[in-house]
């Protein structure tokens, strides 16, 4: 079957893969039935042959899915080599927003929603989970550690996937590894758990910044900017709402598991609203696929005749598509005019989750040292972060209306300055609970608004055929840093106040300073120009 772009181009080797996995968790089915009569407790269970054989069901599945997604591999070695041809095109950035962009943005956020709301639900697992299984807090945080580390991995991983299968294949892969790790939900042993978390954050980290690429490439110019972030900070608002209810409502009657068992519902929903993930018409047209390309922009435009141009007719407004370089991996985002950008980002993702997942993560034991009762430290972080709710609409604004970079290096800049607040109240000893609650708002504020920003503009910033690899290594970054963070909280770390917000501090100055010397603008650009702009 010939792909369109909106189709698949193996659909028997696709749905088959999907089958193998559905059945692989409804085989784990009869366990988890059996907990309600130990009130779903189910550690040490022995495993039957039918679990054995869903347990294996589900990567053979996933490999029928994969080959399913896949793009003809002698149109990717002909991509490869030069000799696909590419069009010359609009890529719709002159067309109104439509109705089919309205629906891509809102599959998306679906789509994110259910990408973040995955790792959310760790916080309320974790009780559970170390009360059934009788283990210690230092063991019980092996989860949060590997799950963080399988969403770096996956980052990087999926990133690549995207470039060379494509982005829609990417998001349906991660849906579909999102159903897999259901089982999580009739696991009879920790260690499984571990296991599975760790494949849950690969996929969870990767969908995010393919679905940052994918939009990227396919919404106009005059709307990429503020709408890529709008996308990061609704659909991570939901996520955690998603995760916080779920738990409320669903875990009393269920236990813990049913957070996990919930990978199936919503990784089927991903699947179920394929017809609305087009692939990127730049990626298709990277790999050769002209048809397909043209097929995708016909949806996004409605036929309009300036959409496409002839491709012996070379448009001063329509440059070509890609830049031609070979495609070389992760190395080439540390080579040329990107490297210095590229460089910048990474020491902020870095720093970002040194600040999000260490800095703030032991802010609530720290407060206490500046005057803050301990009872009153959860609901000073609350009210805080309500404050910070209204910094997400100015990121939105400024990023739109006045320019992408500058405003990431301003957040980065403002995260800065709130650490350096928290380290001159803690050096001087400062017990002000006014002053704490101001330096705590716009520490949430700042952090906030830079994460809504990083992984946006890593992705309008490198060519179509590094795009998903370069989202994902900067979104990685920012998962490193929480791996760091978690590392030194558990040495003790962060119990240096002052100087632990000092050490971020810094990074996150260095990255400021980096950015504001080469990052360039992009809002309102047109990808293509912007990549003429970085390689001219």
């Amino acid at each position: 079957m010939q792909s369109n772009g909106l189709s698949f181009h193996h659909p028997i080797a696709f749905w088959f893969g999907c089958l193998l996995i559905i059945a692989g968790v409804f085989s784990h089915a009869p366990m988890f039935l059996m907990g309600q009569h130990t009130h779903w407790q189910m550690v040490g269970m022995p495993m039957d042959g039918l679990m054995m054989a869903g347990m294996a069901a589900i990567p053979v599945g996933l490999a029928f899915a994969t080959y399913g997604l896949m793009p003809r591999l002698e149109q990717m070695r002909l991509a490869r080599q030069g000799d696909a041809g590419h069009l010359h095109f609009h890529v719709a950035d002159g067309v109104a927003l439509n109705i089919e962009h309205w629906k891509l943005v809102a599959v998306l956020v679906i789509a994110l929603a259910v990408d973040v709301m995955k790792p959310a639900t760790l916080g309320f697992v974790m009780p559970g989970m170390s009360a059934e299984y009788a283990i210690t807090k230092p063991t019980a945080s092996l989860l949060a550690l590997v799950a963080l580390t399988g969403t770096t991995v996956g980052s990087v991983v999926w990133g690549r996937v995207a470039d060379l299968f494509g982005r829609r294949a990417a998001i349906l892969l991660g849906a579909l590894m999102f159903i897999g790790t259901a089982i999580c939900g009739a696991m009879p042993a920790f260690e499984w758990n571990l296991v599975m978390c760790f494949l849950m954050g690969a996929s969870a980290g990767g969908l995010l910044p393919i679905t940052f690429t994918l939009m990227a490439e396919t919404v106009p110019a005059a709307h990429r900017g503020w709408l890529l972030v709008a996308l990061g900070g609704i659909g991570t608002s939901a996520g955690y709402l998603l995760a916080a209810g779920a738990a409320a409502v669903l875990e009393p009657m269920f236990s813990w598991r049913v957070l996990w068992l919930l990978g199936l519902p919503t990784g089927a929903l991903i699947v179920v609203l394929y017809r609305y993930i087009p692939e990127s018409p730049r990626f298709l047209s990277n790999a050769g696929l002209e048809e397909q390309a043209r097929a995708v922009l016909r949806k996004f435009t409605g036929g309009a005749s300036d959409a496409v141009e002839p491709d012996d007719a070379r448009h001063p407004g329509a440059p070509h598509i890609d830049d031609q370089h070979p495609v070389i991996g992760v190395r080439q985002l540390l080579r040329g005019r990107h490297a210095s950008i590229t460089w910048g980002l990474l020491m902020c993702g870095v720093a970002w989750g040194l600040a999000n997942f260490g800095f703030l993560l032991w802010l609530p034991v720290n407060l206490t040292e500046l005057g803050v009762d301990p009872k009153a430290a959860s609901g000073l972080l609350a009210k805080s972060a309500i404050y910070a709710l209204p910094g997400i609409a100015v990121v939105i604004w400024l990023y739109h209306r006045w320019s992408s970079f500058k405003s990431l290096v301003l957040f980065i800049g403002l995260t800065t300055l709130s650490l350096l607040a928290f380290f001159a109240m803690g050096m001087m000893s400062v017990r002000s609970e006014a002053l704490t609650v101001v330096a705590t708002a716009s520490l949430l504020i700042s952090i906030s608004g830079v994460i809504a920003m990083l992984i946006p503009y890593a992705a309008e910033i490198y060519p179509v055929h590094l795009r998903g690899t370069g989202s994902g290594v900067i979104a990685a970054s920012s998962k490193f840093g929480g791996i760091l963070g978690a590392g030194l909280g558990v040495l003790g770390f962060f119990s240096h106040f002052a100087w632990s917000a000092l050490l971020i501090a810094v990074p996150m100055a260095v990255a400021a300073v980096m950015l504001l010397r080469s990052g360039i603008e992009t809002r309102g650009h047109r990808l293509e120009d912007i990549q003429d702009a970085l390689t001219g």
